[in-house]
């Protein structure tokens, strides 16, 4: 595909949410309620596979300004309705409290199957993430790009780190959804394939030997979409503001053109040492931004900000042909000074507690939302 076409490669952005009791901070289960009290949520709004979670994806999208605009509007509509209903939507990747109990599985036939295979595995999966699409030209391109973010995976989960604390307490790690997440059948970074083709036989065997229920349930942190013609990256956790989600999905856009570019060009990314991305990944999930990142393609580690500036020299063409460059300079930048959004929530919470915690979905979920009264 030449460049003036890959210039305009589009991209979407799917958000999931928790649903908090306003007081407590226990998931509550919500989800329906909100979309009956909006009804005009039912295009944008998705339940999710337990009823304290919604979903919501953007259109596709070719420009920032589209995502934005689509993701503030959904949090707006549906954080009133949660508010309504004495309840918070929280862009974290797990619940901080009440995580102990076993979810309430939405009433649909795939997530009853899904319960059922899972057992006890699926009883506390309150995981809740960002998911960014990218759109590919084909199936073998599709393999390429996971090929080539494999080198970037263990950058993108410390910048998107965003669940540090579980029932009540601090797990020391800054994305526990991602060990959470590990207990899936399927997790961590898909392996190299050929092609699409071998892509294709290898799922086609995973549900034919009863690994997977359907193709439709891939759960490693990338993999390339059923539905659509896209590289679906799912390594991030929910995200506090919806135009870090942005940043983050217009960051991901950027990092997979240049890795089609490359293989273009001729100049293939360089191969992960075996077993090396996803234990890179998991130290990502422990430290996030506050240590260093493996690079698992040559197998150094580096002070993360040196990592987040290697990732961003490597995006920089993209996202300046995208017109993107400098907005995601200002996220890294913002990332480097706070620590990540898995660090604004420690601090939250040392300040002032679950209480302040739900505050900070608030404030970051819909700018300008009050406070609750008295805190």
């Amino acid at each position: 595909m030449a460049r003036d076409e890959l210039a305009v490669r589009s991209f979407g952005v799917e958000e999931e949410f928790l649903l908090l009791d306003a007081s407590s901070g226990e998931p509550v289960d919500r989800a329906a309620q909100i979309v009956q009290l909006r009804p005009q949520l039912r295009r944008e709004a998705d339940r999710e596979f337990f009823a304290s979670q919604l979903e919501t994806a953007s259109p596709v999208c070719t420009e920032a300004e589209e995502a934005d605009a689509a993701l503030r509007q959904f949090r707006e509509v549906a954080g009133g309705a949660a508010r309504e209903l004495g309840a918070v939507l929280a862009g974290t990747g797990l619940p901080p409290v009440g995580g102990e109990r076993a979810g309430s599985v939405t009433p649909r036939e795939r997530y009853r199957e899904i319960r059922s295979e899972l057992r006890a595995a699926a009883a506390h999966q309150y995981v809740t993430g960002t998911h960014v699409h990218v759109s590919m030209p084909s199936r073998d391109a599709g393999v390429t790009a996971l090929r080539g973010l494999a080198r970037w995976a263990p950058a993108l989960l410390a910048i998107s780190a965003n669940s540090p604390i579980w029932c009540g307490e601090e797990t020391g790690l800054a994305s526990w959804r991602h060990i959470k997440s590990m207990s899936w059948p399927l997790a961590g970074y898909p392996p190299e394939f050929a092609g699409g083709d071998e892509y294709e036989q290898t799922v086609g065997r995973l549900v034919s030997t009863g690994v997977l229920i359907d193709p439709g349930i891939v759960t490693w942190v990338a993999r390339l979409s059923e539905r659509y013609p896209t590289i679906e990256l799912r390594i991030a956790d929910a995200q506090l503001a919806p135009e870090d989600a942005v940043s983050f999905a217009l960051l991901v856009r950027a990092l997979v053109d240049q890795v089609l570019a490359d293989a273009e060009a001729g100049s293939e990314a360089p191969r992960a040492l075996p077993g090396l991305v996803n234990g890179a990944i998991w130290m990502a999930a422990r430290d996030g931004l506050s240590a260093s990142l493996v690079d698992p393609a040559v197998g150094i580690a580096q002070p993360a900000a040196a990592a987040l500036d290697e990732l961003f020299a490597y995006a920089e063409g993209a996202l300046t042909r995208f017109g993107d460059a400098d907005r995601v300079e200002r996220y890294l930048g913002e990332l480097r000074l706070s620590g990540g959004p898995a660090q604004r929530q420690l601090a939250r919470f040392h300040e002032s507690g679950i209480a302040g915690l739900l505050d900070l979905y608030r404030e970051s979920g819909i700018p300008g939302a009050p406070k609750v009264a008295g805190r």
